[in-house]
């Protein structure tokens, strides 16, 4: 589907000004400490825009700027000929004031991304949207720009994108040492429904892979431009489509070896992946370290409730600790807010974060986002606030943005839980208690790399900064620091580096932590002291 307004004027040529949004501040995701320890700028690059600048034509010149690496200047966007922008919904406000300010200089923009494409209404201002996944649309914007149009709604079928015609990502246009990490896709699609969830709506339940060649050909990229270090597998479930990622896995070890093992792996896994002591050998041997997992809640009826039920008849603590033996650490999430929690809510979440031993646990608040069964749900049931697609400026995401809905508990019980939970979790004891647990298990393999001197001078700088940044600036975390780091050392070795990155992520999950119990507070008091009222429901129906 496409609709435009074209002009006379032909534009085979052009000069194309790529901007990647802020993301909002005071996310649990920006690790802003952790990113000044390392010398980076930010966390990851923009694989999307990446991937959209391979997908446009080879005479254009492109040039791309992240906001969150640096700033843009008004003589970068009166350069371009026009803007292409986008995001994710934390970047939304940032998105937006970008369209105006590209219109103030007198340059078009082009919006696409997961956002524009779950909340067009928002970004009605963009002259152009291109919604869905690009491969599917992109050339369509192109042959109407070229053709002189001044604006155009351009909409992907969806879940048909050939992800094996997707290109590779134009990674000479970044920066690598602006970055933590770098970003690359095998697959898109998840085979589960969990009711809060878009990505099933944005991608589909059937998973599509890129080809093993492919991908392959992505990191060979990667080493010609002289990238070694972390790659992350940005799959929303790596192991969606279990067939193809075991097909690939065997080759991508063979060519690990054969380049000497240049990169290490994350990605985001369903739990059920402890569940396949093979898959887990696989990921293993070709230098995975560390994953991502949804655990969302201890509580089996309200993952039941939540249609996660891939998490359910199961221990997660023994899920999480088979996962460790494979000598892979992991991340969880976790939401607070479903109808079916009750008031333990708390205590069973810290609990089951301490017995997994999940050092970095990403506890938000339920958010309902656009696009998804939840949202269409509660919007039946007359729940869903007005305006609940508008990303706030002030707040940075589903840890003090959630709760876009009437709550069945009362809100400030809902409130205080969380709150509950934070203050544990989050405490140094606990926490570097439950980095001591996950190192004492996490058997990380050598792979065979030499060390040069290079290498240890560099391990031996960042230990250094770390142990300072950690101990020396701030002295009450120095107890908890060096036992923990000492015990590693005694016990368990090849766990250092896994210790020392959950360690070092502290710097900024501590006073996050801290902001959040801080709003919280300020919450919890104005609904007790009546001064908070729910906004506006929206009570029509959902279809």
């Amino acid at each position: 589907m496409h609709e435009l307004d074209v002009t006379s004027t032909a534009r085979p040529q052009s000069r194309i000004l790529m901007i990647f949004p802020k993301f909002n501040p005071n996310s649990f995701w920006n690790f802003t400490e952790a990113c000044k320890l390392y010398g980076a700028r930010c966390v990851a690059p923009p694989l999307g825009l990446l991937t959209v600048a391979a997908l446009l034509p080879g005479h254009w010149e492109i040039r791309l700027i992240d906001r969150n690496a640096r700033e843009v200047a008004d003589s970068d966007i009166l350069w371009a000929d026009i803007v292409l922008t986008g995001g994710m919904l934390p970047q939304q406000f940032d998105t937006l004031a970008l369209i105006g300010r590209c219109h103030e200089l007198g340059r078009p923009v082009c919006l696409g991304g997961p956002d524009p494409t779950s909340n067009p209404e928002v970004y009605a201002a963009a002259d152009f949207l291109v919604l869905g996944e690009a491969e599917g649309i992109i050339d369509r914007f192109v042959e109407a720009w070229e053709r002189g149009a001044t604006s155009g709604r351009f909409e992907a079928e969806k879940f048909k994108a050939n992800v094996q015609a997707s290109p590779i990502p134009r990674f000479d246009l970044i920066d690598f040492s602006d970055y933590l990490y770098v970003g690359v896709q095998f697959s898109r699609g998840c085979p589960f429904t969990c009711e809060f969830c878009d990505i099933i709506e944005l991608y589909g339940r059937v998973p599509r892979t890129k080809s093993n060649e492919q991908m392959l050909a992505e990191l060979d990229a990667l080493r010609r431009l002289g990238y070694g270090g972390h790659v992350d597998f940005v799959d929303d479930n790596f192991i969606g489509n279990k067939k193809a990622i075991k097909k690939f896995l065997p080759e991508l070890k063979i060519w690990q070896e054969t380049q000497g093992y240049p990169f290490e792996f994350s990605t985001e896994v369903s739990l059920n992946v402890a569940d396949d002591p093979q898959l887990l050998q696989m990921m293993s041997d070709t230098n995975f370290f560390v994953i991502f997992t949804g655990i969302e809640s201890p509580d089996e009826g309200t993952l039941v409730a939540m249609q996660k039920k891939q998490n359910t008849r199961r221990s997660i603590a023994e899920s999480v600790q088979r996962i460790y033996a494979a000598g892979i650490y992991v991340t969880g999430g976790f939401i607070v807010g479903f109808d079916t929690e009750g008031g333990g809510v708390s205590r069973s979440m810290v609990e089951c974060i301490r017995a997994s031993e999940i050092p970095v646990a990403m506890v938000g608040l339920l958010y309902a986002l656009p696009n998804t069964q939840l949202t269409r749900r509660l919007r039946r049931e007359g729940r869903l606030f007005e305006g609940y697609n508008v990303a706030p400026s002030d707040v940075g995401d589903q840890c003090t943005a959630g709760l876009n809905f009437l709550t069945l508990r009362p809100r400030d019980e809902i409130l205080s839980d969380y709150r509950q939970v934070i203050e544990e979790i989050y405490h140094p004891r606990h926490f570097f208690g439950r980095v001591r647990g996950m190192a004492s298990k996490v058997k990380r393999r050598s792979f065979g790399k030499g060390a040069t001197w290079a290498g240890i001078r560099r391990d031996l700088k960042l230990l250094l900064r770390a142990s300072w940044a950690i101990s020396v600036a701030r002295p009450r975390f120095a107890p908890y620091f060096w036992v923990s780091l000492i015990d590693c050392i005694r016990k368990n070795p090849s766990a250092l580096e896994a210790a020392m990155v959950n360690m070092v992520l502290y710097l900024h999950l501590y006073p996050f932590s801290r902001h959040v119990i801080a709003e919280l507070d300020s919450r919890i008091a104005a609904i007790e002291a009546g001064d908070w009222s729910p906004p506006t429901v929206m009570m029509e129906a959902a279809e």
